[in-house]
């Protein structure tokens, strides 16, 4: 469920060299080239580590259908409704996608639900320097697992693997995140803004990505 995103863009804003980076990742983890965008952009930040780079990682909300149910409905369903069942028969059988990043994805299985939970408990997690691995696990638990990732059961037992404190609220947190997205006029997620340097989005490649960081 996401409108197609245009070939990668690349703003230069001349960064500073040889400085720690930091950059807002902003994604909806229901939007199947956000997940395909951070799998390569997780990838291009450990080669960057690996050869001696620091960068810290911001997770920023987007959500693509801010009026969707936290009770969910399978995808294939919503994709019959909006787009007839020819075409969500062809989406679902359609295993290619993502293939090359070693990616599964199981739209059979997807459970399309409201994301604002989910964004609360990444916030959490980017604030306790665990946004990384707690965005990769519920990009996996919506598109391999079949996971609701509204559902507060579901969200706590993810908590639980990556290790996140879940006490506090922050729902007035996520909404003004949101609320600056919305302001910032952005291109279609995934979106990635490097402090001091370059935006990415759209069909954003690792390697452009490794590029930017070591700009």
């Amino acid at each position: 469920m996401t409108p197609e995103p245009p070939n990668t863009t690349l703003t230069d804003r001349s960064p500073a060299m040889n400085t720690p980076r930091r950059v807002e990742a902003v994604l909806d983890f229901v939007c199947v080239y956000c997940y395909l965008g951070f799998t390569r952009y997780l990838r291009a930040v450990r080669r960057y580590r690996a050869d001696g780079g620091t960068v810290e990682t911001v997770l920023r909300p987007v959500q693509l259908r801010p009026q969707a149910s936290p009770a969910g409905e399978p995808l294939i369903a919503v994709w019959t409704r909006e787009r007839g069942a020819a075409v969500a028969a062809r989406l679902v059988a359609d295993t290619s996608f993502g293939a090359d990043d070693g990616l599964v994805l199981d739209f059979r299985r997807a459970v399309f639900t409201n994301t604002f939970d989910a964004h609360r408990l990444a916030a959490r997690a980017s604030d306790q320097g665990k946004g990384e691995e707690t965005a990769e696990r519920l990009f996996r638990a919506y598109f391999a697992d079949g996971l609701n990732i509204a559902d507060a059961t579901v969200l706590a037992r993810l908590a639980a693997e990556t290790g996140i404190d879940t006490t506090g609220g922050d729902a007035e947190a996520v909404q003004a995140g949101l609320a600056r997205v919305r302001a910032l006029d952005l291109p279609a997620p995934p979106v990635f803004l490097l402090a001091g340097g370059p935006v990415l989005s759209g069909r954003v490649r690792e390697d452009d990505l490794l590029a930017a960081l070591r700009e």
